[in-house]
């Protein structure tokens, strides 16, 4: 099926996409660039539509092989339903799976956010939890959506490799101590030293600007990661990626 104008009505609906509300209406999220798209795929994300431009059908098969309805398009068209500025040949919609709160977390550890609102930072925090071998990704209220198209290009993938909690950090870090896990949070007045860690540990990450809130840092292990040099801080992701391989480390390696 061939799209020639990008004031088609599909074009239409799924430009809505890159709007939180459409995402939930339509209950579908987009993705573009034929890497994000071949990670979906090879994740066993179910794609709902994917758009080729003309001359590119190396993945029409795949794409088919999932029941996907595909539709070639031309330069123009990609060029208006992608927000990069020079986008790919392929772009996609892809089913929201929406992981409910467990009622027992596994062992491991899992990474969560506190109001963080940068999108590139969520999904770089994202994608470094997912490589450090975290057991779950828990995104609390006030943070950027995980769903939105620039946390989904910086994560790579990586959301569709863990689960993604959403919802009210706040009580939830009550029943993850009541569960064994030891509350971690990276805090400016924490102390250098890691805490004893068992095989179940909770990482906070806070807000880029204020940090954890009060009431969740008195509920955790604050913990400063320790500097050398001149700088007195870091990029959230920067610093959130360390801390999250300190203690990977210390869960894998014992």
């Amino acid at each position: 099926m061939l799209i020639e104008s990008t004031r088609n009505e599909t074009v239409k609906r799924v430009r809505a996409l890159a709007q939180r509300k459409y995402r939930l209406e339509q209950g579908l999220h987009f993705i573009e660039g034929e890497k994000l798209v071949r990670e979906a795929i090879a994740s066993g994300a179910q794609i709902h539509e994917a758009f080729v431009e003309e001359g590119h059908d190396i993945m029409v098969a795949a794409l088919l092989g999932g029941g996907t309805t595909v539709y070639n398009v031309n330069r123009a068209v990609m060029t208006s339903l992608t927000l990069t500025d020079t986008p790919q040949w392929v772009c996609a919609t892809v089913k929201m799976v929406v992981h409910e709160i467990p009622q027992h977390y596994p062992a491991g550890l899992i990474v969560a956010l506190d109001a963080v609102q940068d999108p590139g930072n969520l999904g770089t925090i994202l994608r470094t939890a997912d490589a450090m071998g975290a057991v779950g990704f828990f995104v609390g209220e006030g943070c950027a959506d995980p769903y939105a198209p620039k946390p989904l290009r910086a994560a790579m993938g990586s959301i569709y490799h863990l689960p993604v909690w959403q919802g009210d950090l706040h009580n939830e870090i009550f029943r993850l101590r009541e569960q064994g896990f030891t509350l971690v949070c990276g805090h400016l007045r924490g102390k250098s030293e890691l805490p004893d860690v068992n095989e179940r540990c909770l990482l906070i990450i806070g807000n880029e600007s204020n940090g954890v809130s009060d009431e969740i840092a008195a509920q955790c292990y604050k913990y400063k990661l320790p500097m050398y040099g001149v700088a007195e801080s870091l990029n959230a992701s920067v610093a959130a990626g360390i801390m999250i391989n300190e203690f990977a480390k210390v869960l894998h390696m014992g």
